[in-house]
């Protein structure tokens, strides 16, 4: 078939562009459509024919106030010489024309400044002092936005989504159907054990480190002149968070929490509330940040932690699983994607609400509870990208038999 591929922006690394590249792995000869492309921001699509149109000028940076011009800019790309076309989308890419070609929608959820977090973004549109005015305009553009945003969602054949909290959302914005499809993460990767940092190894060395420090203790009351040399105990890294850091992914509650616990969080990533999260954190001995890392380095974080603390409300989180798959059990927010894969009290702990109190007594909870690593990383296994993979070929295969071999 002749297949083309749509998204809305390819400007950074995130779970969105993951999707998108297992995706294209499947049909290596399709092109990409998007609205804006940065090169320099992402090099995960140097082998892939990426088509841009006049919204390319505009510079990446200002992508979060340009809706309104990538619905037009979208509205208007026709892609109607295509036979498929399957759209990974949060916001407007969903809208392009089709003609006769079948639409496969990849939604991860409806466009969140229009529907889940219309409000949040009201409240506050990030533009500083300039806030009072812009919160006017939002107030007076967003209606008729959100008129051509559930216009736009009726134009694809079929809809797929991340998890059952996505699913919910579309079906209330758009009042289509979907099927779930789990995104792919890279669990083979943080699964692979690295026993120099597994938890269970650095459970052993404090147990063995412990026995060691009282034979000294007990030999040097016994023999004073046989001096016994010290040996260093491995040390958990306390709790974990991994994320872009911005307001609505909730660290405050995570940094305040854990102040207030008097235990250890070490956040990693980067975003611009970053200065604002190291001023709250105001030089608590208990907060570390840690710049954007690679693979490795967050497995071996993950790997010597306690818990993940994961406090924002999303429709999936692809960072949580990761942290499952290291065997690293996690604190979640109850709410969202996380309901389809944590476990309360399996392979991790739920709490109620964002508030800094409910998170506190979800941590100490935490800390009560024993937890079996090996069934933790299992729980995993399900959103392996071959799994996705697998998944997504067949839902393919299926809707487009009557047209052409795929």
């Amino acid at each position: 078939m002749k297949v083309a591929i749509v998204c809305d922006w390819l400007v950074s690394v995130g779970g969105a562009e993951r999707v998108l590249r297992s995706i294209c792995d499947l049909f290596p000869k399709a092109p990409i459509y998007t609205s804006q492309y940065n090169k320099k921001g992402i090099d995960w699509f140097n082998d892939r024919e990426v088509h841009t149109g006049w919204l390319q000028i505009v510079p990446s940076s200002l992508r979060r106030f340009i809706g309104l011009l990538r619905q037009c800019y979208f509205n208007h790309l026709d892609l109607s010489s295509y036979d498929l076309i399957i759209s990974v989308t949060g916001a407007e890419a969903k809208s392009v024309k089709k003609g006769n070609a079948i639409h496969i929608c990849y939604c991860h959820v409806p466009t969140q400044y229009y529907w889940g977090l219309k409000d949040d973004y009201i409240k506050n549109p990030g533009f500083g002092i300039l806030n009072p005015v812009v919160r006017l305009a939002l107030k007076a553009f967003l209606p008729p936005l959100k008129k051509a945003d559930y216009a736009a969602a009726q134009r694809p054949d079929e809809f797929i989504t991340i998890s059952s909290y996505a699913q919910q959302q579309i079906k209330s914005a758009y009042k289509r159907e979907s099927t779930i499809i789990h995104p792919p993460v890279a669990v083979e990767k943080f699964s692979t054990k690295d026993f120099s940092t597994s938890r269970e190894t650095i459970k052993r060395s404090k147990s063995q480190a412990k026995e060691t420090e009282h034979k000294q203790h007990e030999n040097a009351k016994s023999q004073m002149t046989i001096q016994l040399p010290s040996v260093k105990s491995a040390t958990r890294h306390g709790f974990v968070a991994t994320s872009r850091q911005v307001t609505w992914k909730r660290l405050d509650l995570a940094i305040k929490a854990c102040m207030e616990l008097k235990v250890s969080l070490t956040i990693i990533g980067e975003g611009p509330e970053h200065n604002n999260l190291v001023r709250l954190a105001n030089g608590s001995e208990y907060i570390k940040f840690v710049p954007l890392a690679d693979i490795k380095t967050i497995k071996r974080y993950l790997e010597q932690a306690e818990g993940f603390i994961f406090p924002s409300l999303e429709p999936f989180g692809i960072a949580p699983v990761e942290a499952l798959a290291c065997g690293c059990p996690v604190i979640a927010y109850g709410n969202g994607g996380a309901l389809d894969y944590i476990k309360d009290g399996k392979n991790g702990v739920l709490f109620d609400r964002q508030t800094v109190s409910s998170l506190s007594r979800a941590i100490e909870h935490f800390q009560t509870l024993k937890f079996d690593e090996v069934k933790i990383r299992e729980s995993a296994l399900p959103f392996s990208e071959k799994n996705f993979q697998d998944q997504l070929m067949a839902f393919v295969t299926k809707k487009t038999s009557n047209v052409k071999d795929v």
